[in-house]
């Protein structure tokens, strides 16, 4: 019996688990379209022949922030309010392109799937230490294991974006188009998403633009 709580806390995480699985794909199939823009098809074209696959496909997510995704089951989104902006001339199908390059890395490398089991842990993480520090710091405790939680789940988010950046950069470059349209757009998501740096970098899910930039460059330099 002394196991039971253990038990009952595995069972509960992977229900929720599931159901937040589940949840996300209702929400992306009620609210995204195939991707068929004129502007963007030659790219999606080229980054599948870079692969040696046929044309990717993509799908926009029908929602105004500017943002992509890799969905659990390896779908790609772009939002609407990205296609926006290159309707508006504020970014380039190349950029778009290496939006999509990105996501296809978090893909490849199962960051998808596996941020949703970190997503589980992290909620572990919190309630495990909430239940230990509320013992001796009572009104503090479950502050500080949200803190803590956060801070593991964000390391390991920026270390898949890494990763995402440098499959990125080599399909970029396979395909013809480079790695500038990936700093290009890094120079401008700031403005774009109205995001103004006033989180720790160690909280943030995303790592800091210029050392995404340098990332990108070095790797292209070699």
């Amino acid at each position: 019996m002394k196991y039971t709580p253990i038990i009952l806390l595995i069972l509960y995480l992977a229900a929720m688990w599931f159901f937040s699985l589940w949840r996300l794909k209702q929400e992306l199939n009620q609210k995204s379209t195939p991707l068929n823009h004129p502007r963007l098809t030659p790219m999606l074209e080229r980054l599948g022949r870079a692969m040696d696959l046929p044309p990717v496909r993509a799908h926009v997510y029908e929602v105004a922030p500017v943002n992509g995704l890799a969905a659990p089951d390896g779908r790609i989104f772009l939002t609407r309010g990205f296609l926006d902006k290159l309707d508006a001339g504020e970014v380039t199908p190349e950029e778009l392109a290496s939006v999509v390059a990105h996501e296809l890395g978090h893909v490849a490398h199962g960051h998808a799937r596996r941020r949703m089991i970190d997503f589980a842990g992290q909620n572990a993480i919190r309630m495990a230490l909430a239940g230990v520090l509320g013992r001796f710091i009572p009104g503090l405790g479950a502050w500080i294991a949200g803190i803590v939680a956060t801070a593991v789940a964000a390391r390991l988010s920026r270390e898949d974006e890494f990763e995402a950046d440098r499959f990125a950069s080599a399909l970029m470059i396979r395909a013809g188009l480079g790695t500038e349209p990936q700093v290009s757009l890094f120079q401008k998501l700031d403005r774009l998403t109205g995001n103004r740096g006033t989180a720790p970098a160690w909280l943030l899910s995303h790592p800091p633009t210029a050392r995404r930039i340098a990332a990108i460059q070095a790797q292209a330099a070699r």
